[in-house]
């Protein structure tokens, strides 16, 4: 039992029209901590994903944020309550630059979602905060780069900037290193490591190096039930993982 517990699922279950995807999942994520959620492929890891980030609903059990129930929330709702999903694909404007994008996603967290057309001035006032979340994940220097022009690595970082533009205490991350190279995913786990030092993050993630580097707790899924739970060294030795992943061909 953790002591300080953000987010937890008790007895959670999906079933899509007699298939279970996700068969009584117990989940803790301890505050201020990196918990990553892994497993073969059709493991239910996803669909456990959007089950806690609430882009489904649960067929049964709870999950509770700080301590409230969120179950029946919509995703807007959570985000208001500061629990964020970051997207497995990059949603970013192509043609704004890296600091303008973080600009329009601070001006939607203030509320004003249509004010693209107020004055320069206005909109300048985000730019000393906008400018802070770029360093933050390691943008600093291509605030005038249009978005489009920035590798993938970096889209990436934008969009995790634009994220955080929404001020969240729990950060949730669908396979942040998907499709990159050794030189992104270097700097995508750099990223996670700083924004993570007063935040909590829950990331789904294939890559077991990463996962080894990052996360202090991760959760094993297979066949839609938690399989072990531990940290790295812990799970990695676990015989059932390692038959889960050999027999699953891993994913």
């Amino acid at each position: 039992m953790l002591n300080d517990v953000i987010l937890a699922a008790k007895g959670l279950t999906k079933q899509f029209k007699g298939f279970v995807a996700v068969n009584e999942v117990d989940l803790q994520v301890g505050r201020g901590s990196i918990h990553a959620l892994i497993g073969p492929n059709g493991a239910g890891k996803t669909t456990c994903f959007n089950l806690l980030t609430k882009f489904l609903q649960p067929t049964r059990g709870t999950i509770t944020y700080n301590g409230r129930d969120i179950t029946r929330m919509q995703p807007a709702d959570i985000a208001r309550l500061g629990m964020v999903r970051s997207f497995q694909i990059s949603a970013v404007f192509p043609h704004l630059t890296a600091l303008e994008n973080v600009r329009i996603a601070l001006q939607r967290q203030r509320g004003d979602s249509f004010d693209f057309w107020r004055s320069e001035r206005v909109l300048s006032g985000f730019d000393g905060r906008a400018l802070a979340l770029l360093d933050e994940v390691g943008l600093a220097g291509f605030a005038t780069t249009p978005a489009g022009a920035l590798s993938y690595g970096r889209k990436r970082a934008l969009e995790i900037a634009t994220t955080l533009a929404l001020d969240p205490e729990m950060l949730l991350l669908d396979e942040p290193m998907a499709g990159m190279g050794h030189e992104d995913v270097d700097r995508i786990a750099g990223v996670i490591q700083r924004i993570a030092q007063n935040r909590t993050v829950l990331m789904v993630e294939h890559n077991l190096s990463v996962v080894a580097r990052l996360a202090g707790r991760i959760t094993v899924l297979a066949r839609g039930k938690v399989l072990a739970e531990g940290d790295y060294a812990t799970v990695s030795k676990n015989p059932d993982v390692i038959d889960a992943y050999i027999g699953a061909g891993h994913g």
